[in-house]
């Protein structure tokens, strides 16, 4: 186990991009610099080529959030235990899709098995819901877990590579997950608001067509006033049959090129906040901006206040 974890964290540096080799340095905020604990606590991809690895090597807590559990019953990666991504989130105030509370993270994680000192990696079905896996991601990294890994391409690539697919479930046993504070990194509307007064950009991750406020199934159709338009789908892009992320320095000229740039207070948003963090997940956790935040109310809440203002178009 002491040789797993040193493998582990040599590793951890070298993992953002996946078997392709890409880096891409994380940056810790300016405030942050000097606390290298916190650096290291960023999630970080890992390829399937690794993750075989690892398994082979020692234990590893695999977490499966494909939206089906019956994808699940059919077939799974060695070791991996089930979580609908909507566990993570209910009804608060008539609103839907709102963060639990603290205690309940914790005891949900602790029933799941995880464990501080043991690597978390978490895979979804692939392109169609990476956001699942970048959400859980957000949330375990939030309440301090050190060592969180997403599977570049998902279970679509890790099946497409003939690698090893069990029906059998694990045998995990309970942890007690610590009682850290939450250091979730969200905006509040009320602080979206005095954010985006203050100058801070807000990025929209869904569709295109739900931002231009031709499709959508909110009371109101359109976008936050001022926000840009970056889908979360095109961070991605095919190899193979399958779709993983793109290197690091290309999404860095993609978003860069639409004036999202790592001096600017960021806030994502999409329609429940799940595509909003995969967004984040570029930004904060691969190409290191320092200042990122997710609206975990997005285009839901915003769209039910009538007396918030709406934006139609394709122009921010």
């Amino acid at each position: 186990m002491r040789r797993f974890g040193r493998v582990v964290w040599a590793i951890g540096g070298l993992l953002v991009g996946g078997c392709s080799g890409r880096q891409a340095p994380l940056t810790a905020a300016p405030e942050q610099a000097a606390d290298t604990s916190r650096t290291a606590a960023l999630p970080k991809l890992i390829s399937t080529g690794e993750l075989a690895r690892w398994q082979s090597e020692g234990p590893v807590l695999v977490l499966d959030v494909r939206s089906d559990v019956f994808a699940y019953l059919r077939g799974h990666l060695p070791g991996a235990e089930y979580l609908n991504g909507e566990t993570v989130r209910a009804s608060e105030g008539g609103i839907p899709t709102r963060l639990l509370s603290a205690g309940a993270y914790r005891e949900l994680f602790s029933r799941l098995g995880v464990d501080i000192d043991r690597p978390v990696v978490i895979y979804s079905a692939g392109e169609s819901r990476n956001i699942d896996a970048t959400y859980l991601a957000w949330l375990l990294a939030g309440f301090g877990h050190p060592r969180v890994f997403l599977l570049d391409g998902g279970y679509f690539k890790w099946e497409l590579e003939h690698r090893p697919v069990v029906q059998r479930y694990p045998r995990i046993p309970v942890t007690r997950f610590p009682n850290r504070p939450s250091r979730l990194e969200q905006a509040p509307l009320e602080e979206v608001r005095r954010a985006q007064a203050a100058g801070a950009l807000l990025v929209d991750a869904r569709p295109p067509d739900q931002y231009a406020g031709t499709a959508g199934a909110q009371i109101r159709r359109g976008h936050i006033p001022g926000a840009i338009s970056h889908y979360w789908q095109d961070d991605l892009t095919q190899e193979g049959f399958g779709h993983v992320w793109k290197p690091a320095e290309e999404l860095r000229r993609a978003y860069a090129a639409q004036g999202i740039t790592p001096d600017r207070e960021i806030i994502t948003y999409c329609n429940s906040a799940t595509e909003a963090s995969h967004v984040y997940f570029a930004l904060r956790y691969l190409l290191g901006y320092p200042r990122v935040r997710i609206y975990v109310g997005s285009w839901t809440e915003w769209a039910e206040d009538q007396a918030l203002p709406a934006a139609t178009g394709m122009a921010p």
